[in-house]
C-alpha cells in the first residue's frame, strides 16, 4: 500500500483501537472500522467524479458524520480539502470558487441551483450535494462504492487543505496547509493535552474551521479517542451529554453560555479532566468565574488558520487567566520589532512571530503576499501583538492588523465598511472589535452620517441584511460626528476601541 502521510497516522490509530469514534446525541454511532470503510467509499466517489491528486474540493455543507468522512476521503484521494463557512452568501462564495478553481463543489441540496450557477461561471466540472442528515447525491454515490481504497501517495509537504482567512488588505487569502502541518499539530496536541483512547470529547464546534476540523477531530483520530458529535452549541444538550465525556473544546461563547445555566455545577463537571478554549480571547473574568463555579481551570491556547496551534497553557501547572501559555513542543515563538524583525527582550510588546512544522507553506497563488509575511529566517509574522512575561507565558495584547475575531471567526473590517459606506446617508464608517463576553469580540460599527440623514442603528442593520454572512454583521452600530485621525489622516481605531470598550459589559 502506498504512503499517504496524514492518513497513515489515522489508519494506524484506527487499526489499534476497536472502539467508537463518534456518537451523535440521537444515538447514531461510527466506530474506527466505519471511519476506514466510510472514507474509502467517499474517496472512490471522488475519483469516479474525476477528482485527481492536487484537485481542490470545495465543501459548504452542514455538520454531519458524512462531512467528516468526506474530509478523510479527500485526504485519501490526494485531493485538497476546501471547507467553506456555511454562513457565506452566494456572492461571497463566488470569490472563493473563482480563486481556488476546484474540480468539485459539494453543497447543501437546498442551494443546488445556486451552486450549479457558480460552477458554470467558474468552469467547475461537477456539483454534488450533502445535507445535515448525511444524505445527498454524493452520499448516494459513496454508498454504492467499495469499502476499501488504495490511498493515493502523498508526501509530507503535499497540500491537504486550503482554508481562507481574512487579512487587512485585499480579499481573503487561501492558507495552504500540508499533510505535515496537520499531522504534526495533531500529534503534538494529543501528547501535550494527554489524550488517550479512554477520552470522550464533547464536539459542538463547526467543522469548516481549524478548531473543529483539525484541532478537535484530528486530535481525537490520532489518539484513538471518541467524541460526542453535536450539530451546534446547545447548553442544555452539552450538560445532558457531559456525564459521558472527559474533555470539551470550545470558544469563549461556550463557557459564557454555560455559566448562565443553573445546571453547571461542580458535580456536573467532576468527571471532566480538561476544558479547552480558543479561537477568540477568553476574558479573565470568565476564566475566574468558571474555576469558582466548577473547580476547573480552563486551558486557553493560541492558534491561527495559517499555523494551527502555536501555544498552550500547561496541562500540568498554572493556567494563567489572560495568557495563552507556552509555545508548544517543536514551535519556536519570538516577539519582534514589527518593522525590522529584531528580537525584543522579555516583557516588551511587539509582533508575535512563529516557526515550526505547524506553520503553513504560504497563501494560495499569492507568492508576493507569502514572501511579505515571512522573515528571511523562516519565521511567520502573525500580525498579533504580544509579549512574553518573566515566567515564559505568552500574552496577546492586540493585533497589528485590525482583524476582528468574533466567536472564533475572522472578520475583515474593510469589507463591512465598504458595505456601510454605500448606504445612502452615510459619509464614512469604521468597524472595530470590542470586548464581548460571549464572542470574544463584538463587531462594532462607528458611523458618521450626513446632516439630516434619517439613519439609525436598525436602518443600517436592515441595509446590511443579506449582503454579508451573519457573523460579519455588526452587533452594534454607533454614531459619531467624525472619526479620530492621526496627522497622516489615518483613522485611529485604537482610540475608537478605547472609547467603546465597555459597550458590551453585561
Amino acid at each position: 500500500m502506498t504512503s499517504n502521510h496524514l492518513f497513515s497516522f489515522i489508519r494506524e490509530a484506527a487499526t489499534l483501537h476497536e472502539r467508537p469514534f463518534l456518537e451523535t446525541p440521537q444515538g447514531r454511532k461510527l466506530d474506527y472500522g466505519d471511519v476506514l470503510a466510510g472514507s474509502a467509499r467517499f474517496a472512490h466517489a471522488l475519483a469516479a467524479l474525476g477528482v485527481v491528486p492536487g484537485d481542490r474540493v470545495a465543501v459548504q455543507v452542514e455538520k454531519s458524520p458524512e462531512a467528516l468522512l468526506l474530509y478523510l476521503g479527500c485526504v485519501r484521494a490526494g485531493a485538497v480539502f476546501l471547507p467553506l463557512n456555511t454562513a457565506y452568501t452566494t456572492a461571497e462564495l463566488e470569490y472563493f470558487i473563482g480563486d481556488a478553481e476546484p474540480s468539485l463543489i459539494v453543497g447543501d441540496p437546498a442551494k443546488h441551483e445556486a451552486f450549479k450557477a457558480l460552477a458554470s461561471k467558474a468552469k467547475v466540472r461537477a456539483v454534488e450535494t450533502l445535507d445535515a442528515n448525511g444524505k445527498g447525491s454524493l452520499a448516494t454515490k459513496a454508498a454504492q462504492a467499495p469499502d476499501d481504497f488504495e490511498d493515493v501517495s502523498r508526501a509530507a509537504n503535499d497540500l491537504a487543505a486550503i482554508l481562507y482567512t481574512s487579512g487587512t488588505t485585499g480579499r481573503s487569502k487561501g492558507a495552504m496547509l500540508s499533510h505535515a502541518n496537520l499531522a504534526s499539530n495533531a500529534e503534538t496536541l494529543a501528547r501535550y493535552w494527554r489524550f488517550s483512547d479512554e477520552d470522550v470529547l464533547l464536539h459542538a464546534l463547526p467543522i469548516y474551521h481549524t478548531h473543529g476540523l483539525f484541532v478537535a477531530t484530528n486530535t481525537v483520530l490520532f489518539s484513538g479517542a471518541s467524541m460526542i458529535f453535536m450539530p451546534k452549541l446547545d447548553p442544555d444538550e452539552l450538560l445532558r451529554q457531559m456525564p459521558r465525556a472527559t474533555v470539551m473544546m470550545g470558544v469563549p461563547t461556550f463557557y459564557t453560555r454555560l455559566l448562565r445555566h443553573k445546571g453547571l455545577t461542580r458535580d456536573a463537571t467532576r468527571h471532566m479532566r480538561l476544558f479547552v478554549s480558543g479561537s477568540a480571547p477568553l476574558l479573565a473574568e470568565t476564566h475566574r468565574e468558571w474555576q469558582e463555579r466548577t473547580g476547573h481551570a480552563i486551558l486557553e491556547r493560541y492558534g491561527m488558520t495559517e499555523t494551527n496551534m502555536n501555544t498552550s497553557n500547561p496541562y500540568v501547572g498554572e493556567r494563567i487567566a489572560g495568557t495563552v501559555g507556552y509555545p508548544l513542543p517543536g514551535v519556536t515563538l519570538r516577539i519582534a520589532e514589527p518593522e525590522t524583525g529584531a528580537a525584543l527582550p522579555k516583557g516588551s510588546i511587539g509582533v508575535i512571530e512563529v516557526k515550526g512544522p505547524n506553520v503553513f507553506s504560504g497563501y494560495w497563488r499569492m507568492p508576493e503576499k507569502t514572501k511579505a509575511e515571512f522573515r528571511k529566517d523562516g519565521f511567520f509574522i502573525t500580525g498579533d501583538l504580544g509579549k512574553i512575561d518573566e515566567k515564559g507565558y505568552v500574552h496577546i495584547v492586540g493585533r497589528g492588523k485590525d482583524l476582528v475575531i468574533t466567536g472564533g471567526f475572522n472578520v475583515y473590517p474593510k469589507e463591512i465598511e465598504t458595505e456601510i459606506d454605500a448606504i445612502p446617508g452615510v459619509i464614512e464608517s469604521a468597524v472595530i472589535g470590542c470586548p464581548h463576553a460571549d464572542f470574544g469580540e463584538g463587531v462594532t460599527a462607528v458611523v458618521v452620517k450626513r446632516e439630516g440623514a434619517a439613519l439609525d442603528e436598525a436602518a443600517v442593520l436592515e441595509a446590511l441584511e443579506g449582503r454579508l454572512a451573519k457573523f460579519k454583521l455588526p452587533k452594534r452600530v454607533l454614531f459619531a460626528e467624525d472619526l479620530p485621525r492621526n496627522t497622516m489622516g489615518k483613522v485611529q481605531k485604537n482610540l475608537l476601541r478605547e472609547a467603546h470598550k465597555d459597550i458590551y459589559v453585561q
